[in-house]
């Protein structure tokens, strides 16, 4: 008999588990509360428009290869990526931008237009990314941290690398002009950090895009949810859909001996491995009773990310026709910088202005809008439930002033040419995607909140029970995310030997 995995969710941490574990010849079997699988990537799809609801940035396109080639397969028989060019453009609160790659003489051209001082503090810079990309992410990354000594072994590492500093502090000693700063310390914001206060081995991020570039799923992010859900089946594994988990039923040896659904079903599972937001998956799927180490006290200790505002809206006018600025990504700044993630991050204050993540999938993509149409999706990074908003009143007014924004300054006549129009805000991330305090990407990347620091990918209460995403180490984003599904099968085949599956 072979030894059952069940698997709750259906991000990408577990389907890069489940890929990797039927691939081992574990049974597997995932259950997904929503009507789709994808969790944080579902899909969108409305009058002829097709939405992706979270991750839209796709790096390290070597990492998905890696899941197909352990099954024998080949990712691009299952989905397509092509090259974003620029990475990112970006703008200031004037809407002068900076456009950004990985081509050396193209990245000093437009350093030159902003501060050509700056060229030889970028390649300065550039050049010490390598090193911490080598120790934070190849050495790191897919390694677990389940003891203290795991974390004693790297420090001396890790105080070389400056890890103590945040990632504006590191940037800012190579890059002089405060725009090209801003430029070059935004990253951390993709997995749900602040950059005065994650820690500067997020710079590696930097190295990452220049080597492998930023990329596109062709049809969207779902395209890549498709396509492993294609490989788990054709693996054997099965996927419940419109199954929420209940509880982690655990015996008492304190082992998980599988799962209850809201139907009241009992799924006895050798091992289970939760793709949930970590926190939630403690405080709500685990009685208390069985928590020595996590408990709700140590779970409300933590820092968590801040959440989103994600508006999605179709148009009736292809501005890719126009003489509109954008590009495929687009970072919009406000006039104030390290105030604003103040407001967000501590003081919980929801501010007057924003800066802006703009996606327009359709200037890559035109078959996610009808014809003569767009496809936008604008993301707004909002304080976490910590807050005292009330996104239930407030939540159209708020998009209202974010179109209002774009119309006067990116897309003329926005408003009357808007077809359809939804929205995602920090309630949808509690209620609907179970995410504790509605945050976003989790638990935040301090470096007194990574490696051994960060909640384990093995429990530390319940020895059977595993952990694959953003809250567990190494963190938010997709690698780090696929990172995690590599060491959560690293430990079921340490604790399942051959021999015994």
């Amino acid at each position: 008999m072979k030894k059952k995995v069940v698997i709750i969710g259906t991000g990408f941490g577990a389907l890069a588990a489940a890929a990797r574990l039927l691939a081992d010849e574990y049974e597997v079997e995932l259950f997904e509360k929503q009507d789709l699988p994808g969790g944080r990537a579902y899909v969108f799809k409305k009058e002829g428009y097709t939405f992706d609801s979270g991750p839209t940035v796709i790096t390290a396109p070597f990492m998905f290869d890696d899941i197909f080639e352990k099954a024998g397969k080949k990712r691009q028989d299952y989905f397509s990526l092509q090259p974003c060019d620029p990475f990112y453009r970006i703008f200031d609160h004037n809407g002068d931008h900076f456009d950004y790659n990985s081509d050396d003489a193209f990245i000093a051209s437009e350093i030159d237009r902003w501060n050509p001082d700056d060229k030889e503090g970028y390649q300065a810079f550039i050049k010490t990314t390598k090193a911490i990309f080598q120790k934070g992410f190849v050495e790191l990354a897919d390694k677990p941290f389940l003891s203290f000594m795991d974390m004693v072994k790297v420090a001396p590492d890790l105080i070389r690398l400056q890890s103590h500093q945040n990632v504006y502090k590191y940037i800012s000693k190579y890059i002089k002009n405060e725009f090209l700063r801003r430029c070059f310390s935004f990253h951390p914001l993709l997995v749900g950090g602040n950059p005065f206060d994650t820690t500067s081995i997020y710079s590696m991020i930097h190295y990452l895009e220049k080597e492998w570039g930023v990329h596109y799923a062709t049809g969207g992010t779902g395209s890549i949810v498709n396509g492993l859900v294609r490989l788990i089946e054709e693996l054997g594994g099965v996927i419940h859909l419109n199954s929420e988990v209940k509880k982690i039923r655990t015996n008492t040896r304190g082992l998980a001996e599988g799962i209850e659904l809201d139907d009241g079903r009992f799924i006895a599972a050798d091992a289970v491995v939760s793709n949930a937001d970590i926190a939630w998956t403690y405080r709500y799927l685990i009685d208390e009773k069985h928590r020595k180490k996590y408990t709700n006290k140590k779970i409300d200790r933590f820092k968590y990310s801040m959440s989103l505002f994600v508006l999605y809206f179709g148009t009736d006018k292809a501005y890719r026709d126009t003489d509109t600025k954008l590009k495929h990504h687009n970072i919009i700044l406000s006039k104030r910088y390290k105030e604003l993630l103040n407001d967000i991050f501590n003081n919980n204050t929801l501010a007057d202005d924003f800066s802006l993540y703009l996606h327009m999938p359709s200037l890559s993509d035109p078959s996610l809008a009808p014809d003569g149409g767009e496809t936008f999706y604008v993301l707004s990074p909002v304080p976490n439930l910590d807050s005292e908003t009330n996104w239930g009143d407030i939540a159209e007014e708020y998009g209202d002033r974010i179109l209002s924004f774009l119309e006067e300054n990116y897309l003329p006549d926005l408003k009357k040419h808007i077809k359809v129009r939804m929205h995602i805000d920090p309630l949808h991330f509690k209620d609907h995607l179970l995410s504790y305090k509605g945050a976003a990407f989790s638990i935040q990347p301090l470096l007194t909140q990574s490696a051994w620091f960060r909640p384990h990918n093995r429990s530390e209460d319940i020895s059977n029970l595993y952990f694959a995403g953003a809250g567990t180490h190494p963190g938010a984003g997709l690698p780090g995310v696929l990172s995690s599904s590599i060491i959560v099968q690293d430990l079921i085949n340490k604790d399942f030997p051959l021999q015994n599956r």
